[in-house]
């Protein structure tokens, strides 16, 4: 009699803990809308939050949040003419086993093949400058010669590069500025001349034969005139300037005052941009500082910052985790309970850029039963803060959410009427509750098999 009660007590207890656990089994989920919220950050781009798989067996959803910049990035179109240094100078060691000539030909190579690079509209010339080695033609435009006319070959003109040989004892930028302005054709496109040289002109066309004098000063800085009055934009770097306070023997003014007259400063140049840069400046200049000059508008959005937000019933009810990790910039390892909400940081996101996260959403099995039967938004809205291509600060926001719905059986509800409201159901899975359940029947049976036993003790 005694192990009948045992396995009865048994039996119900699993009773109980079957009932208690029936709802989360039970229970099923379902996908009532599936809206994509689209943010649009330009003309071009946008975020989009969506669901993009769902397991409703094992009651989740994964969510993608993903920002594409889809600006078309501007090139430089028309023709570019690159106007080389090949004095002697170049040759100076600036780096171990380094020279300039290296140091800048590499980087002008480099320049090309980036200007080049699926860039149909653009064609570039070169052509180099010092002095010639007939002294007789020194200060004519012999002092400069063409290395490659116009082209689109970047193998070709990055060749043409390797085989300038620097030679000249001086240098006769005007010559140099002169002939290639000479390369331009009659086209109605962009002009550019970029100019790479290390030394401060010492010798000009027809000059008066003195080295630095203010005849080769004024011509010089006339024909960079000439070439902005031609609708021409010119960029010129200047390095291997050691020492600006330097007098040469053939004037009273210093390199520094020279320099000035001609090219003005890098703040305010005489004419287009003018970059005076050390020798350990020479390849940043050139590949990327000047690249920029030329195609001068960025697609790059900056600062991008999202905030995701979620529903207290979302947060209560779901278990949250990554499925994949932001693929470019910085995302909140877990909600943040104090807002329900996670934050994703995107420094810059360049055109072409695609960045991407996924979450998952699943249901706790000890999930809150008074949720069954409502409509969840699984987000209460996206919060987006950016710098726009402009630089101007954009802020926009939407509440546009996918949402799901849980259900019970039919069977569940205790009024067949579609139209009543499920029977509240208790925490699914509470550990609570299904303690205080098995004490109360376990106390009630107890009772129940002393009365039984006692009355029998009695008769």
């Amino acid at each position: 009699m005694k192990n009948k009660i045992i396995i009865s007590i048994f039996l119900i207890l699993i009773l109980i803990a079957n009932i208690s656990f029936a709802s989360y089994q039970t229970v099923s989920m379902q996908i009532v809308e599936e809206p994509i919220c689209t943010i649009p950050l330009g003309e071009h781009s946008k975020f989009e939050k969506k669901v993009i798989s769902k397991d409703l067996k094992n009651k989740e959803i994964t969510i993608q949040l993903q920002v594409t910049n889809e600006e078309i990035a501007e090139k430089p179109t028309g023709e570019i003419m690159l106007v080389l240094d090949n004095s002697d100078s170049m040759l100076d060691t600036v780096s171990e086993n380094t020279t300039r000539k290296k140091l800048i030909f590499e980087s002008a190579k480099n320049l090309i093949s980036k200007l080049l690079k699926d860039n149909a509209e653009l064609k570039i010339g070169i052509v180099s400058f010092s002095t010639n080695t007939d002294t007789s033609k020194e200060g004519t435009l012999e002092d400069a010669s063409i290395v490659s006319k116009l082209s689109d070959d970047s193998s070709s003109l990055t060749n043409a590069i390797s085989n300038i040989e620097t030679n000249g004892s001086r240098t006769n930028l005007q010559a140099g500025l002169l002939l290639a302005s000479q390369q331009f054709t009659q086209s109605q496109n962009n002009k550019y001349m970029i100019v790479l040289t290390d030394g401060v002109p010492n010798v000009a066309i027809a000059y008066d034969k003195v080295y630095y004098s203010d005849d080769v000063i004024q011509k010089t800085k006339q024909q960079l005139q000439a070439i902005n009055t031609q609708g021409i934009k010119l960029v010129t770097m200047l390095t291997g300037i050691s020492d600006e306070a330097y007098v040469p023997v053939t004037t009273t003014k210093s390199f520094g005052q020279i320099i000035t007259e001609i090219f003005g400063s890098q703040t305010n140049p005489s004419v287009g941009s003018f970059y005076y840069v050390t020798d350990t400046e020479i390849e940043q200049t050139i590949t990327d500082d000047i690249y920029k000059t030329l195609a001068p508008i960025e697609k790059t959005l900056k600062n991008i910052n999202i905030v995701d937000y979620f529903p207290e019933e979302i947060v209560k009810n779901f278990d949250f985790s990554y499925v994949s990790n932001a693929n470019i910039g910085n995302i909140s390892t877990k909600i943040d309970t104090a807002t329900n909400s996670i934050t994703w940081t995107i420094p810059e996101l360049a055109s072409g850029q695609t960045a991407t996260v996924q979450y998952k959403l699943k249901l706790k099995e000890n999930f809150d039963a008074s949720i069954v039967g409502k409509i969840l938004n699984t987000n209460e809205k996206v919060d987006i803060n950016y710098t726009d291509l402009n630089g101007k600060q954009q802020t926009k926001t939407s509440n546009i959410s996918p949402k799901l719905k849980l259900s019970e059986p039919i069977n569940n509800i205790s009024n067949k009427n579609p139209t009543t409201s499920p029977i509240a159901l208790p925490k699914a899975g509470s550990f609570t509750l299904i303690g205080f359940g098995v004490f109360v029947v376990s106390l009630l049976i107890y009772s129940i098999t002393k009365l039984i036993i006692l009355h029998k003790k009695t008769k």
